[in-house]
């Protein structure tokens, strides 16, 4: 059985916080923040996830109403929602995901944020795929006050039920 899943996930860039994003710190004198630690791109990865199975949005697994997931370590949102899955067993057949940040350039990072996240998600690196694009001085992203992340996300499973 094959399921796909799509996530979009918008943070606010803000001035002297960190910046982590696809599991890695990078520096830029600014910083997504969110509840948790505010890693856009792992959070679009894992929604993704949860709507492949139509388990429904992050803040249903992870509300920020509870003080437990302030600060969260997103690596720990991800792990958990894809080992939820794989339990009952699916796996990654691969994962797109396009960054929109105007700075900084990403290119640097690529390659370590495709290895974390694929360590994370128990497959090769070649299976995860990660773009970025800038918004050409336009808008929220463009104005360097938001990045947004969105995450499409192939599951399969080689167990078949019927009902």
């Amino acid at each position: 059985m094959i399921k796909i899943g799509f996530s979009k996930d918008v943070h606010p860039m803000v001035e002297g916080e960190p910046f982590k994003l696809g599991g890695m710190l990078i520096e830029h004198h600014k910083g997504s923040v969110g509840y948790s630690d505010g890693d856009c791109l792992l959070h679009a990865v894992a929604e993704a996830i949860l709507g492949a199975c139509a388990l429904g949005d992050l803040g249903k697994f992870f509300p920020d109403t509870d003080p437990k997931y302030k600060d969260y370590d997103s690596k720990l949102i991800l792990e958990e929602v894809f080992n939820y899955v794989y339990k009952k067993g699916y796996e990654i057949v691969n994962v797109d995901c396009m960054v929109s940040l105007e700075k900084p350039k990403l290119l640097p990072y690529m390659k370590e944020m495709r290895t974390n996240i694929a360590k994370m998600l128990k497959c090769d690196r070649k299976q995860v795929s990660i773009k970025a694009t800038t918004f050409e001085g336009l808008g929220i992203v463009g104005k360097e006050e938001a990045i947004i992340c969105e995450a499409v996300v192939l599951l399969e499973s080689t167990e078949f039920t019927l009902d």
